[in-house]
């Protein structure tokens, strides 16, 4: 990957959920490199506040499936820097409990909706009045491959969620584009983060089933995505709102990849 850095968010104020650890972590170092100040958002107290310190930011620790917590953060980044320009709902969560619609029970079912969906759901109610009366802003907010793409090896709420994410995202992008705010999914594929290959460890099978769709032949670094979560946070994709934003190293454009 490129060392060149832009510097196209200076000035601006980022709030990332999940900002501890993966994408959301690799995310924040990316934002705060071009400029920007950076509220990392996570349950996780000890980790926030390290990354949080790390690029130089703001730690709130939160529970994105709270109302109230999603008006506190976007209260503290408003309150702290002056606005809020960058809206990346990236925390959701994977749990082994959520695999074929006929073993997924009710419970994991709304687990990972209320995580993965519904708080999507909150953060965009919170923080698009600010953004509606500054007449700027950009919201991404985490999709998946999943969401364009069936896969047999199901995990049948994530997909769903993600899937609500997408429809989400398109909606609110068309209803606002003329109001000064931008609304993008962004739709990684698999992606080396802690929490997959925690998975992928205990079960070689499933990611070798992965692998072999991939026409890089291998998953993606977060800072990959990172990247592309930047060039949308930044007027770079100023013409860009309500779409499917594909990271996903091909794969949804795959038949037969190579050997």
């Amino acid at each position: 990957m490129s060392d060149v850095v832009c510097r196209r968010l200076v000035g601006r104020t980022a709030l990332i959920t999940g900002g501890a650890s993966g994408i959301g972590f690799a995310s924040a170092q990316r934002l705060a490199s071009e400029g920007a100040n950076v509220v990392i958002a996570d349950m996780d107290e000890k980790a926030g506040k390290a990354a949080a310190a790390q690029v130089g930011g703001t730690f709130v620790k939160v529970n994105v499936t709270s109302p109230e917590d999603n008006e506190r953060m976007y209260k503290v980044a408003v309150d702290t820097y002056g606005s809020i320009d960058v809206a990346f709902h990236n925390a959701g969560i994977s749990p082994p409990d959520d695999d074929s619609i006929l073993d997924t029970g009710l419970e994991a079912w709304k687990r990972v909706q209320d995580v993965n969906l519904t708080s999507v759901y909150l953060g965009c109610k919170a923080v698009l009045p600010y953004m509606l009366e500054q007449g700027r802003g950009s919201i991404i907010n985490v999709a998946s491959f999943v969401a364009t793409m069936g896969a047999a090896t199901s995990q049948i709420s994530y997909t769903a969620s993600k899937g609500g994410v997408l429809s989400m995202s398109r909606e609110l992008g068309v209803q606002f584009a003329r109001q000064g705010v931008r609304v993008n999914a962004i739709s990684p594929g698999p992606v080396k983060t802690p929490l997959l290959m925690e998975l992928f460890a205990k079960d070689p099978e499933r990611a070798a089933r992965r692998y072999v769709h991939i026409p890089f032949g291998r998953f993606g670094e977060p800072e990959e995505i990172a990247a592309a979560v930047a060039f949308l946070a930044s007027d770079d994709s100023s013409f860009i709102t309500a779409s499917n934003f594909l990271v996903d190293g091909g794969i949804s454009g795959a038949y037969v990849t190579p050997l």
